[in-house]
């Protein structure tokens, strides 16, 4: 079996040195709330938040269902969105959330990880149907060097099911947490950190510190700061395994800063992703 020469997580890292940067900037066009002089122009709303973001984040996160909404077409921004990303020397972390059997993980894989010039570098996924449906991805991450986000405690307010109490005491998620473990094992790159990451919401800073003593390997991708309510000050434990071991995503809280701000679009985001930057840097102590 051919072996990706680098695995996503030293990508990751060599990124965050670059840019001292832990930003991950969400891409969530939604066109109620986008300027009224795009006439709900997606793609063209998304690269130039691309354009804006891009000399302080070190990857976008366009989310899936906002683009598949909006059917053929929305794909075909979706597509030219990832394209312009990769171009602007961001990665691609496509949130799709997907979670299905072999045979289903394995086609969403060719979709979005493999190929020549894959859609994305890393996707979300949700583990729930367990070892089966997450094999696939670990499989293109070993050959083609992508990395996943596994679902482990989510920043939405009613994700009780994580939180079902099993046998042993623990809650379902610190036993998710341990399989994100053990399927990031032999994905570890030369940094010491592994092609399988995690959601963890920053809305649950004491799931953060738990994650992390869970998770000593894992990329944790921290939704949930801006819009969500949660606080980078509360997010310090998760970059204990380095620099590059935590990215704190903000989506809403950017693309639609010049409604706060007003003005440019693109001016506003640029300065609410610097100040993040600056913000979640200083936090991480590195």
């Amino acid at each position: 079996m051919a072996v990706a020469t680098q695995t996503f997580a030293d990508r990751l890292a060599a990124e965050v040195e670059r840019k001292r940067s832990q930003l991950v900037v969400g891409l969530d066009p939604n066109v109620d709330l986008m300027p009224v002089e795009l006439r709900g122009d997606v793609a063209r709303f998304c690269c130039g938040l691309v354009d804006a973001v891009a000399p302080h984040a070190v990857a976008v996160k366009p989310q899936l269902a906002f683009f598949e909404t909006l059917g053929p077409a929305g794909m075909a921004a979706f597509d030219q969105v990832c394209a312009y990303a990769r171009r602007a020397g961001l990665l691609v972390i496509a949130a799709g959330e997907r979670g299905d059997i072999g045979s289903t993980a394995r086609a969403y894989c060719e979709a979005y990880l493999e190929g020549d010039l894959p859609r994305a570098h890393a996707l979300t996924v949700n583990p729930y149907l367990g070892r089966e449906s997450v094999e696939p991805y670990l499989a293109a991450a070993r050959r083609h060097g992508a990395g996943i986000f596994v679902l482990v405690k989510t920043s939405n307010a009613g994700a009780d099911v994580q939180d079902v109490v099993l046998k042993d005491g623990r809650p379902m998620w610190h036993h998710v947490a341990s399989l994100v473990a053990e399927w990031g094992a032999d994905l570890v790159g030369d940094g010491g950190l592994s092609a399988v990451g995690a959601v963890v919401g920053a809305t649950h800073p004491r799931a953060v510190a738990d994650a992390r003593r869970l998770m000593p390997q894992a990329i944790m991708l921290l939704p949930g700061v801006g819009a969500q309510g949660g606080s980078v000050s509360d997010l310090v434990r998760a970059f204990q395994s380095g620099p590059a071991s935590a990215l704190v995503n903000a989506s809403r809280s950017v693309n639609y800063a010049y409604r706060e701000s007003g003005g440019d679009y693109r001016e506003a985001a640029g300065a609410e992703a610097a100040r993040l930057k600056r913000e979640i840097w200083a936090a991480s102590g590195w």
